[in-house]
């Protein structure tokens, strides 16, 4: 957003006329802060966004983000090898390199849910970067009729056939870890052709199961890792899933029983964190006592 004052009154005999400039210039820039935060797009939030924002529930109690947690950050939406069993994230910066096709020019939409992830994910630092020698994460971005061949040219033939059968996407994201269960790298593929609901509802969706919680889980109905529910923003409840991952405190190749232990003083965090990045009205649940149920 770009403010303009083309006019200063000097004469200190307006002051109710200053006044209102005062305000008219701080409401501006906070405007434009929430804008870059991506929580109010400087372009106008895509309707169906905005619906599912305004029905958002927020207040949840510690065993339904628990219970969550374990869940989505456990398991895998497809198997393709011996079950892991332990927390998988990033111990390093994310650097993110974008390949975009032809067509709609979505980099500069991308680049907004990477700055909204990263203001509201504490202890997290991940960035786009240009130079692809930096990047662990890779986003493609391509026509919705070039996904499925996409998806062949990066996992093979025999793969690709058993995500296609399992999964039928019209996105993707995929991880690749060392022994430590330390995320190495990751690969994200989203369309850019299909409509801004689509696009944003994809690109939250694979961006933060590239960061570690890699399940969906239809008995989770508060999640945006779940294929019966779409959202388009970063919803208050996958804040405290993330958030819980990239605690200091989370290490990965955790298993449950040791998240488990932590995971009471942890919570308490993660409430205080979100409850801080959110507007008051999406933060209900701050006030909740902190117990292990």
């Amino acid at each position: 957003m770009k403010i303009n004052i083309a006019r200063v009154l000097p004469s200190p005999a307006r002051p109710a006329v200053m006044e209102a400039l005062r305000f008219l210039l701080v409401f501006a820039l906070a405007m434009a802060a929430f804008a870059a935060l991506g929580s109010i797009p400087a372009h106008g939030e895509d309707p169906q966004i905005a619906s599912r924002r305004a029905a958002e529930r927020t207040d949840f109690t510690n065993d339904e983000i628990r219970e969550g947690f374990f869940k989505i950050a456990f398991g895998a939406e497809l198997q393709l090898g011996k079950p892991a069993g332990r927390v998988r994230k990033f111990n390093e910066p994310v650097r993110i390199f974008v390949e975009s096709a032809s067509g709609p020019d979505r980099r500069g939409g991308l680049a907004k849910v990477v700055a909204d992830i990263r203001a509201r994910i504490n202890h997290l630092d991940i960035a786009v970067t240009n130079d692809r020698r930096d990047a662990n994460f890779v986003v493609r971005l391509v026509s919705e009729r070039k996904v499925k061949a996409t998806i062949r040219a990066l996992y093979g033939n025999d793969k690709a056939k058993k995500i296609q059968k399992a999964l039928n996407p019209e996105c993707l994201s995929g991880i690749g870890k060392d022994e430590r269960f330390h995320i190495r790298r990751a690969e994200v593929i989203l369309p850019i052709d299909a409509g801004d609901f689509t696009f944003y509802d994809c690109a939250y969706e694979e961006m933060l199961q590239a960061l570690g919680v890699i399940n969906d889980d239809a008995s989770v109905p508060w999640t945006m890792f779940n294929d019966d529910v779409q959202m388009g923003f970063f919803d208050v409840y996958d804040q405290y899933l993330l958030n819980i991952l990239y605690d200091p405190r989370i290490k990965a190749g955790m298993t449950r029983d040791e998240v488990d232990a932590v995971l009471p003083e942890i919570l308490s965090s993660a409430r205080t964190w979100v409850q801080d990045i959110n507007p008051p009205q999406r933060a209900e649940s701050g006030d909740r006592p902190v117990s292990r149920n």
